[in-house]
This record gives structure tokens, C-alpha cells and sequence, in this order.
């Protein structure tokens, strides 16, 4: 086994961005949190308002001679609206923003090429607005966001049904 490796990645809710990439081989652990703002230890009722300056985010713990680092980031396109900076479908604000927050200097290069691949793709007609950054200090979020799809199933099914998502996802990143 080689060293483990993390990544961290906002698209909207944290709760619609663990299952994606949970149960997949090499994935040795998903925690919903918070990074990127101006205090320490964030609480959800603080970056909620959306004037913390951090975003919501999932740290994946993963082995990257099991499952690569590009291998993440063609999971995390596909689950965003990576042309809208002002949050993702229902959930509106800066703290629901899209971002790729890299650990090294490779995601660095990794997530940059994605970013440049997708804008030239011609998928979208709007820039590509998801910002590649340094990964900060990472918050855990509180203990009953962490795998509130497994902890709140139905309110979790309804959320995301209302959310918008899977109707964007469904009519933009579907195989033509």
C-alpha cells in the first residue's frame, strides 16, 4: 500500500458529495467539513450564514496507487455546475461555492488540466468558474453530518430531489 493521499473538494452541500465517492476501492475514508475562512473551528450554524469565508467540503482519504487522484477529479465534475459562482442549484451563497483544493504540487497540475480539458470540452457555454486552490486548514463538521445519507435516509432523498442536482447532472453530464 502506498501513502495515503487526501483530497478536498466543495460542490454545494457536503452531503450530496460523500456518496459519489464512498465504496469505491482505495477510498479509505470521506469527512464532511468545512475550509477556507477566516475563524477557527467553524460551526455548520456559522458558515450556514455564508460570512465565515469557508466552504462546505468533503476530505477524501485515499490511496493513489488503488485509485488515482484524475480518477477523483472525473468523479467531481460530474457532480457540480462547475459555471455558477454563487453557490450549487438550491443551495445559494459563497459557502456553497465549487472548488478543487489541492494538497500538492501533482493535484495542483492534475486539477489545473482538468479545469483547462472541461472549459475546451465545449460542454459548457459559460466559463468554467470552479477555483483551484491550496488546501487550508480543514474543519470536521459535526458528527451528525458525517454520512447523513446513512443517518437521515429520507430527508436526505428529499433534500437532494429538491435540490435541483440530479435534473442538472441528468441534462448535462450524460454521455451523448
Amino acid at each position: 500500500m502506498s501513502e495515503l493521499q487526501k483530497a478536498t473538494f466543495a460542490g454545494g452541500c457536503f452531503w450530496c458529495m460523500v456518496t459519489p465517492f464512498e465504496e469505491l476501492p482505495g477510498i479509505h475514508g470521506i469527512v464532511s467539513g468545512y475550509t477556507g475562512g477566516h475563524i477557527k473551528n467553524p460551526t455548520y450554524e456559522q458558515v450556514k450564514t455564508g460570512n465565515t469565508g469557508h466552504y462546505e467540503v468533503v476530505e477524501i482519504t485515499f490511496d493513489p496507487s488503488l485509485f488515482a487522484y484524475e480518477k477523483l477529479l472525473e468523479l467531481y465534475w460530474p457532480q457540480t455546475d462547475p459555471t455558477d459562482d454563487g453557490g450549487q442549484f438550491q443551495d445559494r451563497g459563497t459557502q456553497y461555492r465549487t472548488a478543487i483544493f489541492y494538497h500538492n504540487e501533482e493535484q495542483q497540475e492534475l486539477a489545473l488540466q482538468s479545469k483547462a480539458e472541461l472549459a475546451a470540452s465545449g460542454r459548457f457555454t459559460q466559463p468554467i468558474v470552479t477555483e483551484i486552490l491550496p488546501a487550508p486548514v480543514f474543519y470536521p463538521a459535526e458528527e451528525y453530518h458525517q454520512d447523513y445519507h446513512k443517518k437521515n435516509p429520507k430527508h436526505y432523498k428529499e433534500d437532494r430531489e429538491q435540490s435541483g442536482r440530479d435534473e442538472f447532472i441528468d441534462n448535462n453530464w450524460q454521455q451523448s
